[in-house]
């Protein structure tokens, strides 16, 4: 059996970032920069007016004659002598002779003339060439998360594909007799089958959408051509249950045939002892347990950080916190408890309903609290680390 961090330090040495590949920027939100990007041009590339209003040769004078106009996306320069104006739209470009745009409010106008009611400062409501960045700038790291505004800034530049880390294809296999679809009665003996969606629902929220499902009952053979075809399909297979050692639990059995290098198996805490771990070549296995609330659990603590590695996040590690504890902590199991609860003002309220195989609590919860395996009591108004599930 295998500590947490020594089970965390081995999962992360055995994780790199995924491949690097070419997509349009309409495609790449929620995606990771694999390269520096570079403009090749500055933005805004020519004198642009922030405002609408009247660019002039800034003088004394309050008098203008307005001699035409400049709507955005123009190319046409404007010659303007001393005590003329043009109209000009935000976003235009300000013609040559131009050094000052007077906003629309601060004028008046009869016809041709324009008067300034509030003289603006000398280069007022200018956007200079480059002011946001310059031709050659590098203006997104390798490493950055493409959000909305980033393809948009990047739509701004003339950029129209970056180069991102791959999203890993995810196998799920489930396994188990006892198991029944949605939708179907339930027989004596059964329940429904959970386990696969509520993954399914973890991975679409950490942005990964290619996703397949596979299900069988507790046999040997069907487990092991599973695991063969997961493996040849998926970068990343999830396997929930069967990998204890019930007569009937043959997922362990089914990767060692499959050739599947085991790092752990078993983990020194509660709940979500029984997890395992392997590779084949690049392909990562994690083989969770069955019960519902500790295969989410280790989800969260050992799968999503993995995944986040693999899109090519810099800070792939779940973020600790601290809170204070509303109510005592007994551990007596010697072992890391993971406990669900709310976090609210920094102070901690833990669930009822912690056993492995409940999810009501994960549904309100958002957090996981961590005690050492050290600790054996915890007292209201100690201080505790936390995994806050937002962050997911």
């Amino acid at each position: 059996m295998i500590a947490v961090k020594e089970a965390l330090k081995c999962i992360e040495e055995q994780t790199q970032a995924g491949k690097k590949v070419k997509i349009p920027i309409a495609e790449a939100f929620a995606h990771v920069l694999a390269e520096d990007v570079f403009t090749t041009i500055s933005m805004p590339p020519f004198r642009q007016s922030a405002m609408d209003g009247y660019a002039i040769k800034w003088s004394d004078e309050k008098e203008y004659t307005v001699i035409g106009e400049v709507q955005a996306g123009a190319a046409t320069d404007q010659a303007l002598n001393p005590g003329q104006a043009v109209r000009i739209f935000t976003g235009a470009r300000v013609p040559d002779d131009a050094d000052t745009v007077v906003i629309q409010e601060h004028t008046s106008r009869t016809d041709e003339i324009m008067l300034i009611d509030k003289m603006p400062n000398k280069g007022s409501n200018i956007r200079p060439i480059g002011e946001q960045v310059k031709k050659g700038d590098l203006v997104l790291e390798e490493g950055t998360l493409l959000n909305e505004a980033a393809i948009g800034f990047l739509a701004g530049l003339g950029i129209d594909e970056v180069s991102v880390y791959k999203f890993p294809k995810v196998g799920i296999l489930v396994t188990g007799n006892e198991l029944q679809e949605l939708g179907k009665p339930l027989q004596e003996g059964q329940i429904y089958e959970s386990n696969a969606i509520t993954l399914q629902m973890a991975l679409k929220r950490a942005g990964i959408h290619q996703i397949e499902v596979k299900k069988v009952g507790d046999a040997l053979k069907s487990t092991v051509n599973a695991i063969h075809g997961l493996l040849e399909r998926c970068d990343f297979v999830l396997i929930s249950g069967g990998i204890s050692v019930g007569d009937y639990d043959f997922v362990k059995e089914a990767l060692e045939i499959n050739k599947v290098e085991e790092f752990f198996y078993k983990i020194n805490q509660k709940p979500g002892k029984p997890l395992w771990y392997g590779k084949k070549d690049q392909k990562h296995v994690f083989a969770l347990p069955g019960n519902p609330g500790s295969s989410l659990t280790c989800f969260y603590v050992y799968v999503w950080p993995a995944l986040r590695k693999i899109k090519g996040f810099k800070d792939y590690k779940n973020k600790l916190q601290k809170a204070v504890l509303e109510t005592p902590v007994t551990n007596t199991f010697g072992k890391v408890l993971f406990i669900k609860a709310t976090v609210y003002e920094g102070k901690a309220h833990q669930l009822t309903g912690q056993a492995s195989s409940m999810l009501k609590a994960f549904a309100i919860c958002n957090a996981l609290l961590i005690v050492p395996a050290e600790t054996a009591q915890l007292e209201k108004g100690n201080e505790i680390e936390y995994i806050a599930l937002d962050q997911f």
